[in-house]
């Protein structure tokens, strides 16, 4: 495994999953999390930090936005069973700084709200990364607050044909700002966001 940690160059071409970048006449294919190509041009010039990873058939390059986003992808690669698809779909369904706090806080609500992470693959991450998790990179966001209000605003957003994971994050955010905040409320500010 080698890591390429600066990619800069005008995109070629963007699709769901991944951006093709020009840097030096070679386009290079980039898989990046959803947070990362809604953030990026398409067109124009675009940085990204890469992690390139080297397998016996195949050159992988995957790239995000910001260093710490980064540094997750490559603390959630050393979780046994957790692969660079798992690893971008945690990244892709909360921030940086919540995803650093749910993995340090063993969080299984909030990593289980990812598409192709089940129970017991979030508890093993938990496990796996309790106390692992720089701490620079939990700063980014405050502490989860769960209650009885969250949960309600989150199954009632839910109910409403928002998809799971979003719902999650917008609501622990909501909540994180606005610890006061009843059912209603939260329900009202995370509609704001998700809309």
């Amino acid at each position: 495994m080698a890591v390429i940690r600066y990619l800069q160059g005008p995109v070629l071409r963007k699709t769901e999953t991944s951006v093709v970048v020009r840097v030096n006449g070679l386009g290079l294919e980039v898989t990046c999390p959803t947070s990362t190509l809604s953030a990026l041009p398409s067109q124009g010039e675009v940085t990204l930090h890469t992690h390139l990873i080297v397998r016996e058939d195949e050159l992988s390059l995957y790239g995000f936005a910001d260093e710490p986003s980064l540094e997750l992808f490559e603390v959630l690669l050393g979780v046994s069973g957790v692969g660079p698809k798992v690893a971008l779909s945690l990244l892709s369904s909360q921030p940086p700084g919540l995803l650093a706090r749910a993995l340090t806080e063993g969080d299984l609500r909030l990593l289980t709200s990812a598409p192709g992470v089940g129970k017991k693959l979030a508890e093993r991450i938990a496990l796996e990364l309790r106390g692992r998790v720089p701490a620079h990179l939990m700063d980014q966001g405050g502490a989860l607050v769960h209650s009885a209000a969250t949960e309600e605003a989150e199954l009632a957003l839910i109910t409403l044909g928002f998809r799971e994971g979003p719902v999650r994050s917008v609501v622990a955010e909501v909540a994180r700002k606005h610890p006061e905040a009843g059912t209603q409320e939260l329900i009202k500010l995370a509609l704001k966001a998700l809309r």
